[in-house]
């Protein structure tokens, strides 16, 4: 059996003109192995041979366990134009290969490594035209759930030509942030063999390559807000309003403090807002922010048919320009961070941003296929109302609240994660109490306690409510919130009739409680905050108290103890209900016998 060395020496020995180009590289692949690396890297010191070959190694050898430095010395020497080319597509066929991703994310990191390398290298009147497709490239192959690719895709950028590159910053972490060839000496690299004198680039070239690169990475910080999960809608909710938090309960702000996954996760998104500052987005003008807001939404700006000539096509992500101007907001206050903030108001800039990205037929599949950008629009929302910037008294007559509410709600529904949809619900009732029209506040509330199918929100609704009344009984308010017309209108919507539930079978009382429990639970509390002391009871319509005991108390008790008779028979196990919502049906059952309604 041939040892290492004969094998080296074999490799020595048939090096072109030995061989021809074609031959040599059979002998190369049958010959490949970890241990025959070292000698390899040997061979391809030679100039001439790897700007003849090198390209053809790159897929050889991107797969084998430690030739990451043969693969430096194909990008300091090889092709630069036939190498980046190999390179992107093998990053295309290799992207997400392995068991979960793994093996594709190392080769990804390398091959990033390369282009780095690979792009300083190159002379042409036009480096922007290979800078899109490797942009463009990367952007397709990126993972934005590895920290190890987050960490490649910024050093990628700031490996580019006029560029920064500062090191990327030491942290204690279970993620190491090195990334390959960041040591590579330029001062190795071979000239491009392709390149003359005539080859310098195009005067405009440098400013087209930085809209590039501002493309791309706010692409990359959309698609990396939106794979993982940085609260920070709630650690932002918690700094603004600390009197929400629950006492006992640890709380996010807490957990990215103490947790070392989620400090990680803090850092690297730092880094990419910092590789964007670099290129020159620290300060996102207005103008830009505006050109955004009022759309259309540029959601794969990269994926277009690119024109040096015309740069003025180069668009920012718009998800990602979002996901930026939320990082300013937050980090300036949550982090106390020297970041800009953005000259825009709830009404009309947050609300058009809003409607781009949720008015349209399915919002449902918007904010749960974009949880990052709509979480992002959140920490925007709280921010704007912290900052008292709803509306001036220029645009305070076009200001829409129901339309603005409504938007806020589709999140508390449908986004997957629960603290977002807390902000979102707890935006939405300061909004609400914020809309200087009592008339509309009131046809909020009405509108969602009549026509809104969920019962989370309809219980939000009574809440609101509540909080209305108290407001104006507090500020000596004559309006209608003051008043028994409030809720002459409302009682048949909060206190509807129930006797069907009286002829019901246990099925349909079950499913009528499980869908309704959060509006009925509500609902009970609110009778007991109107009648159960003696501040509020004359906010009740005459007789309201007798016919909501007679169509709403008296069915509802019955069912309830109907289906509490069942639990306890059969165990809450039997039923196909939630538990949770089955053990509330305790907590009903004494609120309403609580009640004094006679």
């Amino acid at each position: 059996m041939a040892t290492t060395e004969d094998v080296a020496e074999r490799l020595r020995e048939s090096k072109p003109p030995a061989t021809d180009r074609f031959t040599y590289l059979t002998i190369i692949d049958k010959s490949l192995s970890p241990e025959i690396l070292p000698a390899l890297r040997e061979i391809l010191e030679d100039v001439e041979l790897t700007s003849d070959i090198g390209w053809d190694l790159v897929e050889m050898l991107i797969t084998v366990r430690g030739s990451e430095d043969c693969l430096e010395s194909i990008a300091r020497l090889g092709n630069p134009r036939e190498v980046i080319l190999k390179v992107l597509q093998v990053m295309d066929t290799t992207a997400g290969e392995g068991e979960n991703g793994a093996e594709g994310n190392k080769a990804f990191v390398t091959l990033c490594g390369m282009l780095g390398i690979l792009h300083r290298r190159l002379q042409d009147k036009a480096p922007s035209r290979f800078l899109h497709t490797t942009l463009d490239t990367v952007y397709r192959s990126y993972d934005p759930t590895s920290a190890e690719a987050t960490a490649a895709v910024i050093a990628l950028v700031r490996s580019m030509p006029g560029q920064k590159r500062p090191p990327l910053p030491t942290r204690q972490s279970s993620t190491t942030l090195d990334t390959p060839f960041q040591g590579s000496d330029p001062a190795r690299s071979a000239p491009d063999p392709e390149a003359d004198k005539s080859d310098q680039p195009n005067d405009d070239e440098p400013e087209v390559m930085r809209l590039l690169l501002q493309s791309f990475i706010t692409c990359v910080i959309e698609a990396y807000v939106n794979s993982n999960s940085l609260e920070w809608a709630s650690r932002l909710l918690e700094y603004t309003y600390p009197e929400r938090i629950v006492p006992g309960r640890k709380t996010m702000m807490q957990a990215f403090k103490e947790v070392e996954e989620l400090q990680a996760r803090d850092a690297l998104v730092g880094q990419l807002v910092a590789a964007a500052g670099d290129l020159g987005l620290s300060k996102v003008p207005f103008s830009i922010l505006k050109e955004a807001i009022e759309g259309p939404i540029c959601r794969e700006p990269l994926a277009m048919d690119f024109d040096p000539q015309k740069p003025e096509e180069i668009k920012l992500s718009t998800g990602g320009l979002i996901c930026l101007v939320a990082y300013f907001v937050f980090a300036a206050d949550v982090f106390d961070a020297d970041q800009p903030r953005p000259d825009m108001l709830m009404f009309p800039d947050h609300h058009l941003l809003l409607k781009q990205f949720l008015g349209e037929d399915d919002p449902q599949t918007q904010v749960m296929g974009n949880p990052g950008t709509v979480e992002a629009l959140m920490v925007m929302a709280v921010w704007l109302d912290s900052q008292k910037r709803i509306t001036t008294e220029s645009t305070k007559a076009e200001a829409n609240f129901m339309a603005y509410h409504h938007l806020m709600t589709l999140v508390s529904v449908f986004h997957p994660n629960l603290r977002v949809r807390n902000a979102a619900t707890v935006i939405a009732g300061l909004v609400l109490h914020a809309d200087p029209d009592e008339e509309d506040r009131l046809t909020i509330l009405e509108d969602l306690l009549e026509n809104c199918m969920f019962s989370s929100l309809q219980a939000c609704a009574v809440t609101w409510l509540r909080e209305e009344i108290i407001t104006a009984r507090k500020t000596n308010s004559k309006g209608r919130f003051s008043s028994p017309d409030c809720l002459e209108s409302l009682q048949y919507t909060l206190f509807p009739s129930l006797t069907h539930l009286k002829e019901a079978d246990k099925d349909s009382v079950l499913e009528f409680w499980t869908q309704s429990a959060p509006l009925l639970l509500q609902a009970a509390n609110f009778a007991m905050f109107l009648y159960g002391g003696t501040e509020y009871k004359d906010l009740a319509p005459a007789g309201m108290a007798a016919a909501i005991e007679h169509r709403y108390v008296e069915p509802l008790l019955q069912a309830a103890k109907t289906l509490s008779a069942e639990v306890e028979e059969k165990g809450i196990e039997a039923q196909d209900a939630d538990s949770e919502v089955l053990m509330q049906l305790s907590i009903l059952t004494d609120t309403l016998g609580r009640v004094p309604l006679q």
